[in-house]
């Protein structure tokens, strides 16, 4: 064999040599990969499913930013800012009480060495109440935990290094955690605040005993989008509560992946929340502080011993007043007085500024308001906010005995001052003071605020006319006329008020029933309702829905939803008996309207009732103008305040000069109206 083939056998054999080490040691590889496989399949599976389920990613929801609350031009009532709180949780079953005065003692530390210099930082004393474990740094007055798996806020608005340290230390805290969450802050000037409402945290506002069924009925939801936290705060009255969903937003969801000892060992996922919604009132900011501000002054001026014996009211305490826009519905200011400051609701009221302010958190324009006499001998004494209408209602019953053929306009009735009724005549009523107006007709009537002749004419007529129901017609036009009905308003404890008049007419007589109802007397309502009614009066027969949102915009003000006036009813009357009605309020004689700039429609009223077996007079007080094109209607209610054109109209006056100045009864700002 030559060399030449000698070389090419060699390295063929060679090549050959490398392939079979190649594809030998290919194999290897493979059966070891098989091998190992095998291993953890048949082997080490069940130990690494165990381990694997032993590791979590759970999702945490992350509470969104509450939207804002604006008057009609922007200004800010209620606003939310962004916060970071610190909680801590007590999970059933936690009993080292040594650990957790410790974690008490090592927040203290952490919180004086990262807080804010300037701002007082907890002690462990408080850190360990507040933590609600059931014990004190002493272990003394041990018992259980008021709650488990809730979470207690311990401090909120962390500053930045103290966000940094718990993030970094999380391991060390055990049950510690920090929660983004918002913070509402409300205008210091107390603005419209019975109507706004207030916020609770969740966990209360879901309580079985005085918690809201709206909230527990969200309280079995999974989706962590949608999931209310127990410590998040959520409206629990007024324009808050009404429009929860639209202000709260949607959730956030947090997630990552921890071990069975709760260390996270992964990275964090995060879906931020959408922020609420904002809305946009109809209430105007300087209408609104001028009607509190009126309230509060003449509410001072007529208890001062003083005043002449006309206007002296010593227990005249509280007041109400709205302002609707006639054509709208809009209602521009709303006042419960004495009001109280939300901001001190956050967080939960503290119990001695809520014992003192606990009879002023409902809304008396809308419902039903106990006077502020702690002493239940002494509140027996007073009315409360709802109360008779008195002679307020004259101009509808002028205008139902027109429509229901009972009178003419022109009709005329010597009023005498009194007038008797029931068996036998036995009964007697009177005007004011026993006031005899002489031969009048409906527009006097209205103008001179006759008992007589709505009693006569109208009730008795009513009454005796053949065939008829005539409680089931009187109760039939209040209601069209939004007395004893629900104004459609929507807010969160309104009453429909009280129609005495039926429990009258069942327990003595429909006789009783109608005749008193007539002059205002058997008939309570809220100043909701009657700003309403008055409203309906100036529009000549719209019931118009009252609107208190303008519109709902997202946080960029783009707009959501934009309200339109909405009406409930109307109710359709010749003009001529419109005008009859509308000339008798316009006659109508109030002191601190004598130089108003605007023709005015007037009715004053005194609202009598029997409380504590003592008659107690009330001012009562409705208005529209200017007559001619009415803008704006306003009712206001004072309790205890007497007589309507002292005790309640020049609270109206302000409120009147007040709407002009800032919107205009013409349509422009009168930014200098006539005095």
């Amino acid at each position: 064999m030559g060399d030449s083939a000698k070389k090419r056998l060699a390295s063929r054999n060679h090549f050959l040599l490398r392939t079979n080490f190649v594809l030998f040691g290919t194999f290897l590889l493979f059966a070891a990969l098989i091998v190992k496989l095998a291993l953890l399949q048949m082997v080490q599976g069940e130990q690494y499913a165990e381990e694997k389920s032993r590791y979590t990613n759970t999702p945490h929801a992350i509470p969104p930013i509450r939207g804002n609350i604006y008057d009609r031009n922007h200004y800010p009532i209620a606003t939310s800012s962004s916060t970071q709180s610190l909680y801590y949780t007590v999970e059933p079953g936690a009993s080292n009480q040594d650990e957790v005065i410790a974690l008490a003692r090592q927040l203290a530390e952490a919180f004086a060495a990262y807080g804010d210099p300037k701002i007082e930082q907890p002690t462990p004393e408080q850190i360990i109440a507040l933590m609600d474990v059931g014990y004190d740094l002493d272990k003394k007055n041990t018992k259980a935990p008021s709650y488990y798996s809730i979470p207690r806020e311990i401090k909120s608005d962390l500053t930045q290094e103290e966000i940094v340290y718990f993030s970094w230390h999380r391991d060390d805290f055990k049950g510690v955690e920090i929660q983004e969450e918002s913070i509402r802050q409300y205008n210091e000037k107390r603005i419209a605040v019975q109507l706004v409402g207030y916020l609770k945290k969740f966990s209360a506002a879901r309580n079985p005993t005085n918690g809201l069924k709206v909230y527990r009925d969200k309280v079995g939801s999974t989706d962590p989008t949608e999931r209310y936290l127990d410590n998040e705060y959520v409206g629990f009255d007024g324009i808050e509560l009404m429009y929860q969903e639209e202000l709260r937003g949607k959730n956030g969801v947090k997630s990552y992946p921890v071990n069975a000892a709760g260390k996270i060992i992964g990275p964090v996922t995060l879906t931020k929340p959408d922020k609420g919604h904002n809305l946009i009132l109809t209430i105007d900011k300087d209408v609104q502080l001028a009607t509190q501000e009126a309230i509060r002054t003449h509410l001072e001026y007529i208890r001062s011993p003083a005043r002449d014996s006309w206007t002296y009211a010593p227990n005249a305490i509280t007041g109400y007043a709205v302002a609707m826009e006639v054509d709208t519905g809009k209602v521009v200011a709303m006042a419960s007085y004495p009001d109280y400051d939300p901001n001190n609701w956050y967080g939960g009221m503290k119990p001695d500024y809520y014992k003192n302010n606990q009879y002023f958190v409902r809304n008396g324009a809308i419902s039903e308001v106990r006077p502020p006499y702690a002493e239940q001998k002494e509140l027996n004494k007073h009315p409360t906010s709802l109360v008779y209408l008195g002679s307020t209602i004259k101009p509808l019953t002028v205008l139902i005995g027109l429509n229901e053929g009972l009178l003419t306009a022109n009709e005329v009735y010597n009023d005498t001052g009194t007038f008797f009724y029931g068996k036998d005549n036995r009964e007697r009523l009177s005007n004011s003071d026993g006031k005899s107006n002489g031969p009048i007709t409906a527009y006097q009537a209205i103008q001179y605020s006759s008992n007589t002749f709505m009693s006569a004419l109208i009730g008795n007529r009513l009454y005796f006319r053949p065939g008829t129901d005539g409680v089931g017609i009187w109760d039939g036009y209040m209601e069209k006329f939004g007395l004893g009905v629900l104004t459609g308003s929507g807010l969160p404890g309104e009453t429909a008020g009280l129609k005495d008049y039926l429990d009258t007419a069942k327990k003595y007589s429909p006789q009783a029933a109608l005749v008193r109802a007539s002059w205002g007397q058997l008939g309570k309502y809220t100043p909701l309702q009657l700003v309403q009614f008055t409203a309906m009066l100036g529009n000549r027969g719209k019931r118009m829905q009252p609107q208190f949102v303008d519109k709902i915009t997202t946080q960029d003000d783009q707009v959501v939803q934009q309200f339109e006036p909405v009406v409930l009813n109307e109710e359709s009357y010749p003009n001529a008996y419109w005008d009859v009605v509308q000339k008798g309020m316009e006659l109508v004689s109030a002191e601190k309207f004598k130089d108003f700039p605007y023709r005015v429609a007037i009715k004053t009223g005194t609202s009598t009732q029997s409380v504590a077996g003592k008659d107690i007079d009330n001012a009562v007080f409705i208005a529209y103008a200017p007559a001619d094109k009415p803008k704006l209607a306003v009712a206001v209610v004072v309790p205890e305040g007497r007589f309507g054109a002292r005790g309640a109209a020049p609270i109206a006056r302000q409120m009147f000069d007040a709407y002009d100045s800032a919107i205009g009864l013409t349509g422009t700002p009168n930014p200098n109206p006539e005095p």
